[in-house]
C-alpha cells in the first residue's frame, strides 16, 4: 500500500531537480500512484558560492539542510548526489539505497582544439590532485556554480578547461557545448569520487525497507564499498581521496600514494572490513605521517 503523498527534499540546482524527477518517474513506473511534492531547499554549499571548497571543507555542505527537513517532518525522503554525502551518516537518517548508477567518470571540458590546457579551474581537491598528473604544467584556480554556469565560464575564456561529472551532463542532456570539447577520462587516470554517478535516497529510521524495492542492489553494493574505503581512510567529499568499485576492482587514489587497485572476489565481500583494512595498511602511504 503506497502513501497518498510523498514529500521529497532536494537541492534547488537544475541537476538536483533532474535527479529528483528521475526518481519520481522511476517510482511511478514501478506502479506507485502517490502524489509527489518536491521541496527545493538551498544548502550551505549553494548559499556560500564564494567559499573555496578545498579550504572550507566541512561535512554536509550540500546535505545538512535536506536532512533537517527529514528530521523535522517537512519531508518523507531526501534525494542526494551520493558523492556529496558525508561518510558518517546519522543512524536516524539512513540511506535506503540508490537508483541504477549512471556513467561515473569525470570529463575534461576544454576549449575546442586546445591540446593541453594551461589554465584549469576546479574546486575539487580530488580532481586537481589527479589532474595535475595529467597536466603538470597547468596553472590551477577555483571555479564554482552549477554545470551550466561552469560551462559558460570555460566557453567565455575565464579558464581553458575544467572537469565535470559525465553523469551530471547526461542527466541534463548535455552531450555537446559550443566552442568546447567534452572528453570522458578513464578510471585509472582519474578515479571518481565515492558514489559519483549514483542518486542516493535518504529516509527516516525504520522506513528503508519500504524504499528498497525501488532501488538497485548492485549500485548499493558498489557505493557501500567505496564509502567504506573512504571512511576507513579518513576522507570525505572535499578530500583529495577517491574510490570507485567496478567489475570486482576497487580503484583508489590519494595524492600521497597515487592510483592503486584492489581486486576483490566473492570471499572478500563476506569479509570486506578486514580486507580493506589490510589494503590500507599495505598502501605506500603513512596515515599518521
Amino acid at each position: 500500500m503506497y502513501p497518498k503523498e510523498i514529500r521529497i527534499a532536494t537541492r534547488k540546482s537544475p541537476l538536483a531537480i533532474a535527479q529528483t524527477q528521475l526518481f519520481v518517474q522511476h517510482v511511478k513506473d514501478y506502479g506507485c500512484n502517490a502524489k509527489f511534492q518536491i521541496l527545493q531547499i538551498e544548502t550551505s554549499g549553494d548559499l556560500n558560492r564564494n567559499w573555496s571548497l578545498s579550504l572550507e571543507g566541512g561535512k554536509g555542505l550540500f546535505t545538512s539542510e535536506l536532512e533537517k527537513a527529514l528530521s523535522n517532518g517537512q519531508a518523507d525522503i531526501a534525494i542526494h548526489s551520493a558523492k556529496d554525502m558525508p561518510t558518517e551518516i546519522d543512524d536516524s537518517l539512513p540511506i535506503a539505497g540508490y537508483l541504477v548508477r549512471e556513467d561515473p567518470r569525470d570529463a575534461l571540458v576544454k576549449i575546442s582544439g586546445l591540446e593541453a590546457p594551461s589554465k584549469i579551474a576546479t574546486s575539487s581537491p580530488r580532481r586537481r590532485a589527479q589532474g595535475q598528473k595529467i597536466f603538470p604544467r597547468a596553472v590551477w584556480s577555483e571555479i564554482r556554480g552549477n554545470i551550466e554556469t561552469r560551462l559558460k565560464k570555460v566557453a567565455a575564456g575565464l579558464c581553458e578547461a575544467t572537469f565535470l561529472a559525465v553523469a551530471g551532463l547526461k542527466r541534463l542532456k548535455i552531450d555537446s557545448y559550443r566552442g568546447l570539447d567534452i572528453l570522458p577520462i578513464e578510471l585509472d587516470s582519474m578515479v571518481p569520487a565515492a558514489g559519483q554517478g549514483a542518486i542516493a535516497v535518504q529516509c527516516l529510521k525504520g522506513q528503508a525497507h519500504f524504499w528498497k524495492k525501488f532501488l538497485d542492489r548492485n549500485t548499493e553494493k558498489a557505493v557501500g564499498i567505496e564509502r567504506l574505503f573512504l571512511r576507513k581512510l579518513g576522507g570525505g567529499c572535499h578530500s583529495a581521496f577517491a574510490g570507485h568499485f567496478k567489475d570486482n576492482i576497487l580503484h583508489t587514489f590519494h595524492e600521497d600514494f597515487g592510483y592503486q587497485a584492489l581486486p576483490l572476489n566473492d570471499q572478500d565481500y563476506n569479509n570486506i572490513n578486514p580486507v580493506i583494512d589490510q589494503f590500507i595498511q599495505d598502501l605506500p602511504y603513512n596515515k599518521n605521517g
